[in-house]
């Protein structure tokens, strides 16, 4: 062993980092140690270290995760770094959306939103999928859209279709509808609500179909379907109309 190598904790104190830290790095493979005593399994660092050391951890205060972490590490840094901005970016368009749906909800309340059943017809639809976050449905959603209306002529009929159950992640998919579709949407009896305003505040119109199952002890069945009525392109945000769809379950 060199008399030049640091002991774990003296290497932790200089890089502002937990020895638990440091480990864990370790295990990942981010950032090994310059030598382990084989006996104690004690690990040593060289003092050299302490720059990539001190970058992962001001990377991490920054909400940077570790993949982008190691590519910055291994010298890919503006991909990683770019990439890390754009997901803290849409993160924080998230809170902001949140951020003004409770504000109305402090204003407003929640919303008494009129919720009737109506009955759906089977419809042949073509359908694109994309994976999503909580944090990327809108552009997931956007980007079906696209390849939907890519050649398309006439007035489109769209549909979104959203899992009931945000996970981490999931799936987003987008139904147009098409004589000559490849894809049947399901008919049956739905709980219905017209939703007037942008679409980042459809979430309150979920919010009260769902308390509307709640109330009359019906069981939904997913996905949530958001039918688009007018155009966004030509249509103030305040003025977007979706009809907000979920199935009766125990229906028949």
């Amino acid at each position: 062993m060199s008399n030049d190598l640091l002991p774990i904790g003296r290497f932790a104190r200089l890089c502002r980092l937990s020895v638990k830290q440091l480990r864990h790095y370790d295990e990942l493979g981010l950032l090994a140690p310059a030598w382990v005593d084989p006996a104690s399994g004690y690990r040593y660092y060289r003092p050299d270290q302490a720059r990539d050391a001190l970058t992962v951890g001001m990377l991490r205060e920054l909400d940077v995760p570790l993949s982008a972490v190691a590519r910055v590490l291994a010298g890919q840094g503006a991909d990683a770094l770019r990439g890390a901005r754009d997901r803290l970016e849409a993160e924080v368009a998230r809170r902001r959306r949140a951020l003004r749906l409770l504000d109305r909800v402090l204003a407003e309340g929640l919303p008494e939103t009129a919720v009737s059943v109506v009955r759906e017809p089977a419809r042949r639809v073509r359908t694109a999928s994309e994976p999503a976050t909580p944090t990327t449905i809108a552009p997931a959603t956007g980007a079906c859209v696209a390849r939907l209306l890519d050649g398309f002529a006439g007035v489109p009929s769209l549909v979104g279709l959203f899992p009931l159950d945000m996970a981490e992640e999931f799936e987003v998919r987008v139904a147009l509808e098409s004589e000559d579709g490849e894809d049947v949407l399901p008919g049956g009896a739905f709980a219905q609500a017209l939703h007037v305003g942008p679409y980042e505040e459809i979430a309150l119109t979920v919010h009260a179909v769902l308390a509307w199952f709640g109330d009359h002890g019906h069981a939904p069945a997913g996905p949530v379907r958001e039918v688009y009525l007018n155009d966004p392109g030509g249509t103030p945000p305040e003025d977007l109309e979706t009809r907000v769809l979920i199935r009766l379950e125990d229906a028949r």
